[in-house]
């Protein structure tokens, strides 16, 4: 089953008032040689502000293709991908960049820590790329820190903390730009089961709190149970999708 905003003609639809994302007939093919690998097959997906979901799906169902399009980590093969407005699809590389930086926070499965920098460089570092000034960076990064318990160790490096502290501090620094979107890839699989349950309750609760939009790609069912929506996929299709809550 997969659900949308198609036209009666099978078209694309215009945006609905409160999409924040629009996913438009995306397909993307990797190229292996003379292989052709199928990753996505005409996916259409809508996510609205505020929600907190999930893309569900074993291993190479497509799931995190289609969140690295979706962040204009990639580009679709054909289709269109919409956030906020802006088709992110038509955007040159550098555009492209820009627009991640303003617009969307990441966190990955391996936390992408810069190992030579302390927990509040990495927290910052999104902030310094946008050239926001020392001070302001200061006020923004520091009480998040403190949000996620991480007050006393904004001076240790990453190899000084534990995964679910570096997790803390990838949220952090997702969420210092003050992005609509949040998009996680697997931000779970290498954390043990408290530290899974804590991460996921402070997203919870800043999605509560700041409407921030949080979308997981996982097959961790900790994730899957605590998402207000699910939308699982299977061979590079959406099999199932309630529709944005």
């Amino acid at each position: 089953m997969q659900t949308g905003n198609e036209t009666a003609g099978g078209g694309a639809a215009v945006m609905h008032p409160e999409d924040i994302i629009r996913v438009d007939a995306v397909t993307k093919v990797f190229r292996q040689g003379e292989l052709e690998v199928h990753a996505l097959r005409g996916v259409n997906f809508d996510l609205h502000l505020g929600e907190f979901a999930a893309l569900a799906g074993p291993s190479g169902c497509g799931k995190t293709t289609l969140l690295n399009l979706m962040g204009a980590l990639d580009t679709p093969t054909s289709g269109t991908v919409t956030i906020d407005g802006t088709d992110i699809t038509r955007l040159n590389r550098g555009d492209a960049a820009d627009f991640r930086l303003a617009h969307v926070g990441f966190i990955f499965q391996a936390y992408n820590l810069v190992p030579v920098l302390t927990a509040y460089e990495n927290a910052e570092f999104t902030l310094l790329l946008r050239g926001v000034p020392a001070e302001k960076r200061r006020t923004v990064v520091e009480p998040l820190l403190a949000r996620v318990g991480l007050a006393d160790m904004m001076d240790r490096k990453p190899h000084e903390l534990s995964g679910g502290q570096q997790q803390r501090v990838a949220v952090v620094r997702a969420l210092a730009t003050g992005p609509k979107i949040v998009l996680a890839d697997e931000p779970t699989a290498n954390l043990d089961s408290v530290s899974s349950e804590a991460l996921l309750d402070l997203m919870l609760e800043l999605n509560d709190e700041f409407g921030t939009t949080f979308l997981f790609a996982t097959h961790d069912h900790t994730v899957i149970e605590r998402a207000r929506r699910v939308v699982r996929m299977l061979d590079g299709r959406v099999h199932e999708d309630p529709g944005p809550q």
